[in-house]
């Protein structure tokens, strides 16, 4: 849950709804609250990025340290997407 960015050197929270079920070493009742509560704190706005698209405009993330979640706040216009996922370790 906890792991070393490998280019920074930084330790982060690797936790999401999808992948994170359980903390080792923690009970299920004690796992699943402080499970709720981590994922709850990608909710609050001031840990949140919100960018508002223009044209030409081009955005990358580090995903090793981001959640993302995609709006459709697009329409009715087009949206062209290009995804491009870099080599790199694997979370230990």
């Amino acid at each position: 849950m906890v792991r070393v960015h490998p280019e920074t050197g930084r330790r982060l929270l690797f936790v999401n709804t999808s992948f994170t079920t359980r903390i080792t070493g923690m009970d299920r009742e004690e796992s699943d609250r402080l499970l709720s509560y981590l994922c709850r704190q990608a909710q609050v706005p001031e840990y949140q990025v919100r960018f508002r698209w223009q044209p030409g405009d081009v955005a990358f993330w580090d995903n090793r340290a981001t959640q993302h979640y995609a709006v459709n706040d697009y329409a009715p216009h087009p949206r062209v997407a290009e995804r491009v996922a870099i080599e790199g370790d694997r979370p230990f």
